[in-house]
């Protein structure tokens, strides 16, 4: 029996959690850290160990490396010419992406270096992205004669559609400041600056109601693809029941008091 390879032996993805904050860091930097079928299936499995887990209040999506995620693995794709194998490929990348919107915690990535193809779908799926100012963002999948469809999902959901097109038809990168202006990523900053502003973040969000914030992030996604008279409809049954809640009650009463809210379990 062989010998497993020493790469295969380097966890896909290494965690850690402190101050109920968890990092969850993509770990084939050399590579830039592609989304293969063994990434997108450790990446899930921690997802899966995260949302059960209530001491966690928030995740940081990182990456190791001189880039953030160059896409999928093209080497792997060009290896199995099969279909069921592909289609395997990206129901499970798919997956990966609803997961990171229906995980009861905020999701931040922290970028650097490159997104892109899918690893720009990856930025766009997070709930917040903050971007070091030297990192680039493309949907190149054109110019190796793959058009970059499923990652169109997810960029085009935060950016207009014509900024998508542009993406999409040239695969040229944009720079973060572009991005920013796009809508793509919340902040731009210096890398050495990208772990206090993701704390800053996660420090507002372990300050709140985990309660309040997980059902906030469920209703933000469900809503946000209905007709517009059909989400007001859902939200605005929803916020009538979630005034009389627990948590409203003592947010509102610490409010009124002036004093610090001691949110319930």
């Amino acid at each position: 029996m062989n010998a497993p390879r020493e790469t295969e032996l380097i966890p896909y993805v290494l965690s850690g959690t402190k101050n109920g904050v968890a990092t969850l860091t993509l770990n084939r930097g050399e590579r830039f850290n592609p989304l293969s079928r063994a990434m997108i299936a450790a990446l899930q499995a921690e997802l899966d160990r995260i949302a059960a887990d209530a001491t966690v209040r928030s995740v940081v999506l990182a990456a190791e490396g001189r880039g953030f995620c160059a896409g999928h693995d093209l080497k792997e794709l060009r290896a199995h010419p099969d279909l069921a194998w592909q289609q395997e490929l990206f129901g499970a990348c798919n997956a990966l992406m609803l997961a990171l919107t229906r995980l009861p915690q905020p999701v931040i990535a922290r970028v650097h270096g490159i997104a892109t193809a899918a690893g720009c779908q990856l930025v766009s799926m997070c709930d917040l992205a903050v971007a070091a100012d030297s990192a680039k963002f493309a949907l190149p999948g054109v110019n190796v004669g793959v058009f970059c469809t499923t990652p169109a999902v997810g960029v085009g959901r935060n950016i207009a559609r014509k900024r998508t097109m542009e993406l999409l038809l040239t695969g040229e990168p944009i720079d973060a400041v572009t991005a920013l202006a796009w809508g793509l990523v919340n902040r731009v900053v210096p890398a050495p600056e990208l772990d206090a502003t993701i704390e800053h973040f996660t420090a507002i969000v372990g300050a709140r109601s985990p309660h309040v914030i997980a059902n906030g992030k469920q209703a933000f996604y469900r809503q946000i693809d209905l007709g517009l008279g059909a989400a007001y409809d859902f939200a605005g049954g929803l916020m009538a029941c979630s005034a009389l809640e627990p948590a409203a009650k003592e947010g509102i009463d610490a409010f009124v008091e002036k004093r610090p809210p001691k949110w319930p379990g």
